[in-house]
Parts: structure tokens; C-alpha cells; sequence
């Protein structure tokens, strides 16, 4: 990646940040102010993220299509736009019916603005110099988090919980411009060289018929379900370790700085830390979390060793993700490819809060550290089982 593509990159990472705070955080941001305001159970509440998601999964091997088509741009300049549509219906609807029929919005313009075809566009347009980039649009969004719980935790208290999905849409509508002016930007700076060939026929036929694709979905579908519930109920499960709510909150808002730590020493260790080694730290780190949010209750300032924990983990996660699938499977179709392998993790974040809610039901907040704890094993576990397969599991 050349110096002059750093600003374009910088402004789609700002963009980043700002369509995962509005999309993503401000549900459990919000979340008990919605529940006092709305008289809905967490369970129904939890219905529209849900469907969004299973909407994403069934599109994103579309628009992973769409990307390989050179399309890429168009969709992140656009979706930002129908995003922020739909949560300012969050805030405006009364019914569950209503509630639903705009995360299904929601759902559609995720599929085609979030990571996935972030990193998918940059790959397609700086080939070898997109890990760099991606690494720098992951430090920057690692922040939406960050801005997201404090920020929810102030409008639920000023406007209410559906009141601040309002305030949420209108800096989502930021994303148009920021996104506009870094996809013009690299358009420009493309070079025949850098651009990713057309995807041959049966490319991701031949992904499909190899063990590893299956295990990376799997390993990562496990991570992204431990993560989504603890991040949806975060705030539920720090009140029952005995947290007030402003603690509550400043741990919560903690996990965003603790994604950016872990990704720049990624990025200081260079290739002195392989991406196996990365990977093992990684889902180690998310492993580590569980077990100190399960101990919390003995000490609640342990919850802010589980952000710290479980931040970095998942936030390398993110990284690892598009760099395990090139280093694996190729960089051949990647938007396609990646598309496939996300389905499965993207379910598992769909079916989080569900989960999470159905977990609180049956056996309250201690089955919910039991099953992530679990989960973060399963991951680490298939990890290891992929990493075994390689012929030098830590070669760069």
C-alpha cells in the first residue's frame, strides 16, 4: 500500500467505526433503557437483531459477488444510507412488527457496508498491500464500541432508549460522504497490476470441497457466538458480577481500546508472530475472558480484565479472519470465497442475542458464562486441528 492510499483508507476506517456504532453497539448499548421504555422482554427485543443478521448471512455471498464484480464501491458509499434509515426507524416504530420490519432493513444494508466488503474492496483494489490496510481500518473501528456504550449510556438517560437510535442515524449518515470520497480515491490509485483477476468459473466449488474452509467457518462460528452474546448482554451480565452501571459502562466501553491494543502489537511484532501463533493467542485471550467473567462475580473488577481479554482476542480475530482464508484457501475469488466462509460466523452473531436470551431464561447469567466459556474452547480447539493440518502450522 502506497503512502498516498493511507488517507482513503483512514476515511473508510473512520467510516467503519461509525456504521458498526450505529448498526451493531447501539442495540446493547441501549438495551435496558429499551427495556424499561418499550415493555418488551430482552427475548423479543432480541428478534430484530437476529433476523438482521440471518439477512446478512443469506446476502453476503451475493454481495461478496458483487465485490469480485468491481461493484464493491457502490455498495459502501450506498448502504450507509438505507443503514441509517432503518435504525431512525428503531427509534420511531411502537409495535414489534414494526420493530422487526426495520432490522430486516438493517439487515440488507449490513450485507453490503460492514467489514466484509470492506476488506473484500480493499483486496480487490491494493492486492498484496490490503493486509496492511485492513489492519489499519480494524485499529480505527476497534473504537466503535468505545464511542458506542458511553454514548448509549448518556441518551438513554437524556431521550430514552429509542430516542437515542435517533442521534445514532444522523452520525450514521456520515458514513455517505467519508465513504464516497476513499472509494473515488482508490479507484483512482488501481493499478493493472493490483487488480484481483476475474473470478474463474468453480472457484468456490473447489473452496468448498477442502476440509480447512469448513474448519475456519467452524472455529470462527464458535468465536463470533461467544462474542455476540457476552457483547449483547454485557451490561446485563457486569450488573449480576456486582458492577453499578456507570462501572458497567466504562468496562463495556473498555473492550474497544482493548481490540486496538491487541491489533497494534499485531502490527509492532511483524513477522516475528506468524498468523498461526496470532491465532492461538488470539482464541487463548477470548478463552482467558470467559474465564475471568465467570470469576468476576468473586470480584467485580474483574470485569475489566475480561474487556481487556476478550478485546483483544476478538479484535485480532478480525484480522485473522481475511488473512487465515488468502493464506489457506487463496486469494483467488476472494469476495466470493470470504463471502462463503462468513455465512456461518454471521449466523452464529445472528443467532447471539437469541441465544443469549434463551440462556438467561433457562439457567440466568451462570449458563451464560458456562456456554461461552465452552464456545471460546471449541474455537481454540479447531484452531489448533487447523493449524495441525498445515505442513508447518506457524509459517508465514
Amino acid at each position: 500500500m502506497s503512502g498516498s492510499d493511507s488517507p482513503a483508507v483512514w476515511l473508510l476506517a473512520l467510516g467503519q467505526t461509525l456504521i458498526y456504532a450505529g448498526c451493531y453497539y447501539s442495540f446493547p448499548a441501549l438495551l435496558p433503557d429499551l427495556a424499561a421504555a418499550t415493555g418488551w422482554t430482552k427475548a423479543e427485543l432480541a428478534l430484530g437483531p437476529t433476523l438482521a443478521f440471518l439477512i446478512m448471512a443469506a446476502l453476503t455471498p451475493f454481495t461478496g459477488r458483487l465485490v469480485d464484480r468491481g461493484l464493491g464501491g457502490e455498495m459502501l458509499i450506498w448502504l450507509p444510507g438505507l443503514a441509517a434509515l432503518g435504525v431512525a426507524g428503531l427509534g420511531l416504530v411502537n409495535s414489534l412488527t414494526g420493530w422487526i420490519l426495520c432490522w430486516a432493513v438493517i439487515g440488507v444494508a449490513q450485507a453490503g457496508t460492514l467489514y466484509e466488503t470492506c476488506f473484500a474492496f480493499l483486496t480487490r483494489r491494493l492486492g498484496e498491500g490490503a493486509r496492511g490496510a485492513i489492519t489499519k481500518v480494524t485499529l480505527v473501528a476497534g473504537f466503535a464500541g468505545t464511542l458506542a456504550f458511553p454514548l448509549g449510556h448518556w441518551l438513554g438517560r437524556v431521550v430514552g432508549g429509542q430516542g437515542g437510535f435517533l442521534a445514532f442515524a444522523a452520525i450514521m449518515l456520515l458514513v455517505i460522504p467519508l465513504n464516497a470520497v476513499a472509494v473515488v480515491r482508490l479507484r483512482r490509485r488501481e493499478r493493472a497490476e493490483l487488480a484481483v483477476p476475474p473470478t474463474p468459473p468453480g472457484t468456490l466449488q473447489a473452496a468448498l470441497r477442502k476440509p480447512a474452509f469448513w474448519i475456519i467457518a467452524a472455529a470462527f462460528t464458535a468465536v463470533y457466538l461467544n462474542h455476540g452474546v457476552l457483547i449483547t448482554y454485557v451490561l446485563v451480565l457486569f450488573a449480576d458480577r456486582g458492577a453499578g452501571a456507570g462501572m458497567a459502562a466504562l468496562a463495556a466501553a473498555s473492550i474497544g481500546p482493548a481490540q486496538v491494543v491487541g491489533r497494534l502489537l499485531l502490527l509492532m511484532a511483524g513477522a516475528r508472530v506468524t498468523t498461526g501463533q496470532a491465532t492461538l493467542a488470539a482464541l487463548g485471550g477470548v478463552v482467558l475472558a470467559s474465564a475471568l467473567l465467570w470469576s468476576a462475580g468473586a470480584a467485580p473488577v474483574l470485569i475489566f480484565a475480561f474487556a481487556l481479554a476478550q478485546g483483544a482476542g476478538a479484535g485480532l480475530m478480525s484480522i485473522l479472519r481475511p488473512v487465515l482464508i488468502a493464506e489457506v484457501l487463496g486469494r483467488q475469488g476472494f469476495g466470493v470465497v470470504s463471502g462463503a466462509v462468513a455465512v456461518a460466523p454471521i449466523l452464529a452473531s445472528a443467532a447471539a442475542p437469541s441465544v443469549g436470551a434463551g440462556l438467561l431464561l433457562l439457567g440466568g447469567p451462570q449458563l451464560v458464562y458456562a456456554a461461552c466459556l465452552g464456545l471460546a474452547g471449541l474455537g481454540l480447539v479447531l484452531a489448533l486441528w487447523l493449524l495441525a493440518r498445515r505442513p508447518d502450522p506457524f509459517s508465514s
